[in-house]
């Protein structure tokens, strides 16, 4: 199921990034910050995933009301060993947080071959496939990992209580020449997000995503939100346990190497997030690198497709596409956006963007 709205304005790339970026400058972030706040989450709706886009801008409003993200200052250094590093993010906005880890990474991946950076308490990232390409450009592989230690909505497999969020893993796999691989999973069927989002509109999952408060599998978006269920982990039902292992990974990575998490029980809106940036020229070389990604990709596509399905598409392919279009046709946003914008711009004394003709 797309998560890109079916009825949209779309919009000058240059103007909604110069909106964007004037709205956070204007909440008191630095232009360096307030850049990489907009670029994630125009990124986001740029590559159709709508539900991470400019739709966390009210969101995002609220929390710097209640100042739950730190405006000014850096991430503590916890540890510092070249290649292993530990930030605590302060609460500090988590688009620049984690753009500002992987520029490090990349930077000492050529020396160390593998660079981890893990932050600690930092504020919301967005969609991890976004950073992704951030690597790849540079012929590099890229690890990155999220979990929020102070929200749940996803229950361990067997159980009814939510215990996880949906807990994502992406990876970035360049392959040469063509579009790198761009792998943006999660522990859980669905998202959060999604589930307010479609909540907000009367609308119900399109399968039995979730779990209600007795522990039956549902498609109501309404047992998510406010009914005490929870979402179903990856696998669903029966095979739930798939999910579940990899809820146990993440969280380890994250909040585990982080030394912050679920055992402080933290409260308001807080990241966990671990990135790791591998250079292949460190281990068989970049060239025999893509020889054998380029090659799955390859064999991917010449495989014989099941019926009713086209061709195998691989990870990232629908994003890049969609990518590619707005950039030529313009950034789509759906009404809904567009009304979540309107009073944050009237707030901010703020011209609304223009869709283009």
């Amino acid at each position: 199921m797309s998560d890109t709205p079916l009825q949209v304005s779309r919009f000058a790339l240059n103007e909604l990034t110069t909106f964007t970026n004037t709205l956070f400058e204007r909440c008191g972030f630095a232009p360096e910050r307030a850049a990489a706040m907009a670029r994630v989450l125009i990124e986001a709706d740029l590559m159709g995933h709508a539900t991470h886009g400019l739709a966390l801008l009210p969101w995002y409003m609220t929390m710097i009301d209640k100042q739950q993200i730190t405006l000014q200052g850096e991430p503590e250094v916890i540890a510092d060993r070249g290649a292993c590093v530990t930030w605590n993010g302060r609460r500090l906005p988590g688009a620049w947080l984690v753009c500002k880890a992987i520029d490090m990474a990349l930077e000492r991946a050529p020396t160390y071959g593998t660079v981890t950076v893990v932050i600690a308490d930092g504020q919301h990232i967005g969609a991890l496939a976004v950073y992704l390409m951030r690597a790849t450009d540079k012929g590099m592989m890229i690890l990155l990992a999220s979990s929020s230690p102070s929200a749940v909505g996803v229950a361990p497999f067997g159980g009814r209580k939510a215990l996880f969020t949906p807990d994502p893993l992406a990876a970035g796999i360049p392959t040469g020449e063509g579009d790198p691989i761009l792998l943006d999973i999660s522990a859980s069927i669905s998202t959060l997000n999604l589930a307010r989002q479609l909540h907000d509109k009367g609308q119900d999952f399109p399968y039995a995503w979730a779990m209600d408060a007795d522990g039956n599998p549902t498609h109501s978006t309404a047992a998510v939100v406010s009914g005490g269920g929870t979402l179903l982990p990856v696998g669903g039902i029966d095979h739930g346990h798939k999910g579940f292992g990899l809820a146990l990974l993440v969280e380890s990575l994250t909040q585990g190497l982080g030394g912050f998490g679920r055992a402080d029980s933290p409260t308001g809106s807080c990241s966990s997030v671990m990135i790791q940036v591998i250079d292949p020229t460190a281990f068989a070389g970049r060239d025999a690198f893509t020889r054998q990604t380029r090659w799955m990709v390859d064999a991917c596509h010449d495989n014989p497709p099941r019926p009713g399905i086209d061709r195998v598409r691989l990870p990232g392919e629908r994003a890049l596409a969609t990518r590619r279009e707005a950039l030529q046709r313009g950034v789509p946003l759906g009404e809904a956006i567009l009304a979540g914008l309107a009073p944050i711009a009237a707030r901010l004394d703020l011209a609304m963007p223009v869709p283009r003709g």
